[in-house]
């Protein structure tokens, strides 16, 4: 679509010195409704990346910083190991270690989003919700290259669209849930929206 940038999950992405990896997550500020971030995986290992050291080119997305520069930004997830025993005052008094005795079954650890605080991350194959029920999958965010606005969100291909993608126009957007995207739209207005032909930047 004239004038937007397509940010497409799983889109591979290069930085000055070679590839780096592939987009899993655009991070989005809902209240202006605009893109801050992209999660950029590299060996399983996923980096906050600003949006404004993203370019779109042909193939693919590239990043203003070198590899090395790269595996220096923010984690995009955080691990918490729990603690292997827990502490009871009780063997205080027979001067017994607290954290000897009583040790808990291994807790496998816990791994959540570092995101910038108020900010969430739309992944691919969300579910999209019109209001009479589910229409598709995310495949990825068209956005104004200038402002970082979202302008529309675009549907995964499948057999209710044929081959083609449809974009949302973010107006249409009612809010970001833990089971996907809503939309005010029924199933029958999305579906009449003009089908979308759309270069995959490595998507």
């Amino acid at each position: 679509m004239a004038g937007t940038m397509p940010l497409m999950i799983g889109a591979k992405v290069n930085c000055t010195d070679g590839a780096c990896g592939e987009v899993s997550r655009v991070v989005v500020d809902p209240a202006a409704q605009t893109v801050t971030h992209l999660v950029v995986d590299r060996q399983y290992q996923g980096r906050l990346v600003l949006l404004g050291l993203v370019d779109a080119v042909p193939g693919g997305l590239r990043l203003g910083c070198t590899i090395a520069e790269f595996e220096n930004l923010q984690p995009a997830d955080a691990t918490v190991l729990p603690h292997d025993s827990v502490e009871d005052p009780r063997w205080d008094v027979l001067g017994v270690s607290r954290r000897a005795r009583l040790s808990p079954p291994s807790r496998p650890p816990v791994t959540s989003e570092a995101l910038p605080f108020g900010q969430v991350a739309v992944r691919g194959g969300e579910h999209v919700h019109a209001t009479d029920g589910d229409i598709g999958q995310v495949r990825g965010l068209l956005i104004d290259p200038a402002s970082h606005q979202v302008t529309h969100v675009l549907l995964r291909e499948g057999h209710v669209f044929g081959r083609k993608e449809v974009a949302i126009p973010v107006g249409a957007v009612t809010g970001l849930a833990e089971d996907g995207i809503r939309l005010n739209l029924t199933k029958q207005q999305v579906q009449g929206l003009p089908p979308l032909d759309i270069d995959h930047p490595g998507g």
